[in-house]
């Protein structure tokens, strides 16, 4: 659809179609809503898609965005989606080396399982026992603050309430997370299993007073009710497929390859001019919902820019022909990559390699964690890799800041990639090279992406996969009922930006479609 063929006056025009912009087409559509989206790109989606990277493979890997928890069923009953998800029978494998020897701890396939691979490891019973009340404590908060992500924002005072639980409070909402981390448990390498959930895409240390990393901690931990973390079957654009659907049955415009250049409002009407191949156009809507970065809302509408993001995370995706064989010969790969494999994740590595890159130089021990999405759904690979059996694995690396790229993003690129698939390989008896497949040109299946390369492919400010540092879930100053209000009556920040952003969830999309159907 191009410019020329012109668009007339919509009730809702959504800038970007990521997957929170279709959430609010979708709500919107089937409200009755007249609804179009503009995506700046081919395709919807976002980050949420599944793509072949490597060519000539038949292998659709989840890009960027590649685990699901915080989607609520809510708004895939609402929609009617046909999206699904499976649980990983192993929740984390993390090596090490204990009196000159390869170990590692295990935690998942049953509790008699983990107990005895917590004794083996620590030597005692006591740390399993601190495990049990830990995540007993943050399961029980869990049920009661997810439920309150899509419905209007609580005050400060009632969440408290609402969990019910002052310790957890105290742990979470008031002091650094180090503190009960290191209160709670005294192994260095179980302390660092905790404290990863604290620094996914957040660069931040155990006792940062900011509490970022508490924030971070507790998006990770209360997703669906469990904190249980989800294979897409298909893929995460599995997703925003079946997003895109429901959108466009219900009567919404999703037009691609049209660029959001400004927004002009009064507060009760808008005009948005776009661009496309063939020109520029403007369409006026009476609500505008903004799916992309605080950053870019602000481009768009002219008013004066928020504090920059940074984000500070590798993403690297691999297509193996085989599993690595582990050092610790105790278990089986096909477990220890189901679940998420910690690599240079004990707590003080973490610190160091925390302190080396607020120094501006790469951790020399880059920490990162690992999973292989075809372990658990084997439907992203064509029937040919399945039978030779290829897989999949997707790292995540952490505490590599945007700063460090900025003078060579390239070179830096390719340094930190080789020094952390060294840190793997140290846990391996067989180098992970040796594992790549490759592609029809005969290149290694192995793709890297910093925070400059997502900024640049995903216009995320800074790389910052959240889109700003996140936000607890309750009322702030400046936030409105939903947490999706900007300074503009009419128009919504539907994006990862929102209050109860970030993550693979919708909720801001369900939160400003909620927003708009309650305006007069």
């Amino acid at each position: 659809m191009g410019a020329h063929e012109g668009y007339r006056e919509h009730d809702v025009v959504i800038v970007g179609g990521g997957h929170n912009g279709l959430v609010a087409a979708a709500y919107l559509a089937r409200a009755r809503k007249s609804v179009l989206v503009l995506e700046r790109l081919a395709n919807t989606g976002g980050a949420a898609v599944s793509t072949r990277p490597f060519a000539g493979v038949d292998a659709r890997l989840s890009r960027y965005s590649y685990l699901v928890s915080l989607l609520p069923r809510k708004i895939v009953r609402d929609l009617g989606l046909d999206f699904r998800v499976r649980g990983r029978n192993v929740s984390s494998y993390t090596p090490t080396e204990r009196s000159g020897r390869p170990a590692g701890l295990l935690v998942g396939g049953g509790e008699r399982r983990t107990r005895e691979a917590f004794a083996k490891l620590t030597g005692s019973g006591s740390e399993y026992q601190a495990w049990q009340r830990f995540y007993g404590m943050t399961g029980r908060l869990a049920k009661k603050v997810f439920p309150t992500l899509t419905e209007p924002l609580p005050t400060r005072d009632e969440l408290r309430r609402r969990i019910d639980d002052e310790d957890a409070w105290r742990i979470l909402f008031e002091e650094p997370l180090g503190i009960a981390v290191e209160d709670t448990f005294a192994d260095d390498l179980v302390r660092g299993v905790v404290l990863t959930d604290a620094l996914i895409g957040t660069f931040a240390d155990a006792h940062d007073p900011t509490l970022r990393q508490n924030r971070c901690f507790l998006y990770h931990v209360i997703g669906g009710g469990t904190g249980a973390w989800d294979v897409p079957v298909g893929g995460m654009g599995a997703l925003t497929h079946a997003l895109a659907t429901a959108a466009r049955s219900a009567g919404a415009v999703l037009a691609t390859g049209h660029e959001a250049l400004r927004v002009e409002t009064d507060g009760r009407a808008a005009e948005v001019t776009y661009r496309t191949a063939d020109g520029e156009g403007t369409v006026a809507a009476r609500h505008v919902l903004v799916n992309a970065s605080p950053q870019e809302l602000a481009r768009l509408t002219g008013d004066e820019p928020p504090a920059p993001a940074e984000g500070a995370q590798l993403k690297v995706n691999m297509l193996l022909k085989r599993l690595p064989r582990l050092r610790d010969t105790s278990v089986d790969p096909r477990e220890a990559f189901a679940g998420t494999f910690h690599i240079a994740e004990g707590y003080e590595q973490l610190a160091t390699a925390h302190a080396q890159a607020s120094s501006g130089v790469l951790p020399e021990a880059p920490p990162s964690e690992i999973y292989c999405h075809s372990l658990t759904d084997p439907t992203i690979l064509g029937p040919d890799l399945v039978q030779q059996g290829y897989h999949t694995l997707t790292l995540f690396g952490l505490h590599t800041p945007a700063r460090l790229f900025a003078q060579d993003n390239d070179g830096v690129r390719r340094e930190l990639l080789k020094s952390t698939l060294a840190q793997l390989d140290a846990h391996l008896a067989e180098p992970i090279v040796d594992c790549l497949a490759a592609d029809s040109d005969g290149r290694l299946c192995v793709e890297a992406k910093t925070p400059l390369d997502l900024e640049r492919d995903l216009r995320l400010p800074g790389g910052n996969i959240f889109h700003r540092d996140l936000a607890f879930p309750h009322t702030h100053e400046d936030t409105g009922r939903w947490g999706v209000e900007t300074a503009h009556p009419n128009i919504l920040l539907c994006g990862a930006g929102a209050v109860r952003g970030g993550g693979v969830s919708g909720v801001p999309g369900h939160n400003a479609a909620m927003a708009l159907l309650e305006a007069p």
